[in-house]
Formats: C-alpha cells, structure tokens, sequence
C-alpha cells in the first residue's frame, strides 16, 4: 500500500487518512522539526502516554494533557507532588494511568536534571538515524531502530521512564529527526 487520496484528493500516508483528526496531525505536524525543550518535552510525554493506545485517543485528549500538565513546562511538572497526582488520577480529560502520570513527572525531574550542556534536543540528534530513501509502503518503516534502541537506553540512564524502542523511534518521527511520510504523500517534502 502506497500513498492515499484523503477526501481533498491529496496523497497522504494511509494512517492519516482515516480522520480529519488524523489528516490535521499528518499534514501540520508530524515530522516536522520541533524547536526547544517544552515543545520535545511535551511530544516524549505524550508519545509515552500513548503506550498500549491508540494515537488517535491521545491526540483527541491533547489539549486536556496540555492544561493538567500546565503547557508541559517541564518545572512546572518537576514539582508535582501526590496532591497534583491525585488530582491528575481524577481527571477524565487524559488518560488515568498512575504509572504513565508519575513517569511524565519524574521525566520532568531527569529533563531538568541533564548534566549542563546537555538537553533533550542534543539527545535526540545524536540518536538521529542516517537518512535513506523514502519508504515506498508502511511496511518499510520500522517500528525501532538500532538509533531508537541507542535513544531509549541513553534516556533510561538519564532517569526517564516510558521511553522504550518503539516510544523512542515514535518520538524521533514526531519531532522531524526522522522523515517517515512515503514515498507519494504530499506532505513528505513539508517535513
């Protein structure tokens, strides 16, 4: 399966065209280069948020994440306590996983505990994979790679917690260090 027609009649990858949801994500952000460390953060949170799930329930309970993480100001997040757990675990906005709320705040903890010149960006450039041509299908893009392997085992000693392979890799294509968008999709070239 190549590229797809969504409903405007433009090629997309086949995952986008199922929701306007979905299209929207696909076509304004995702491979797209994301800048500063609120803007990465904010991706890892929620790309480990989506562990187990379906992206199309995060993305729709993304403005909710944005509120009750306070705009994923990683201070703001670092000095959660059980207060703010609890009330986190009370909100039906997001997705009310104890061990997923708890790892977003300790993950807050290790982003701001990086040695000095140190940063999530950094992090994820030097996991960068090398390019290689544009997939010609979903089953030529990899759900992790040795560079996400690499990635998840650097964060893991740094602190954070839901940052396996796959979340690893999900986070790398998210963010524009990685350009998964097919072959034929229009939307490749915008990346």
């Amino acid at each position: 399966m190549s590229a797809l027609a969504g409903p405007d009649g433009r090629l997309r990858c086949p995952w986008a065209v199922s929701s306007e949801d979905y299209r929207d994500y696909h076509d304004t952000e995702w491979g797209r280069t994301v800048h500063g460390e609120p803007a990465l953060f904010e991706r890892l949170c929620l790309e480990g948020f989506q562990s187990g799930l379906s992206w199309i329930t995060i993305l729709r309970k993304r403005d909710a994440f944005r509120r009750a993480f306070e705009g994923f100001d990683p201070h703001r997040v670092a000095a959660f306590g059980e207060a703010e757990v609890a009330q986190l675990m009370g909100n039906a906005g997001i997705v009310r996983n104890e061990a997923k709320i708890r790892a977003t705040i300790g993950n807050a903890r290790a982003l701001l505990a990086l040695p000095d010149g140190e940063s999530l960006g950094l992090l994820l450039d030097r996991h960068r994979p090398p390019e290689k041509p544009a997939p010609q299908s979903p089953a030529e893009v990899p759900a992790e790679t040795p560079e996400s392997r690499s990635l998840s085992k650097e964060l893991r000693r740094h602190g954070f917690r839901f940052v396996g392979p796959v979340t690893a890799y999900a986070m790398l294509q998210a963010t524009g260090y990685v350009n998964d968008h097919l072959a034929g999709c229009e939307f490749r070239t915008a990346s």
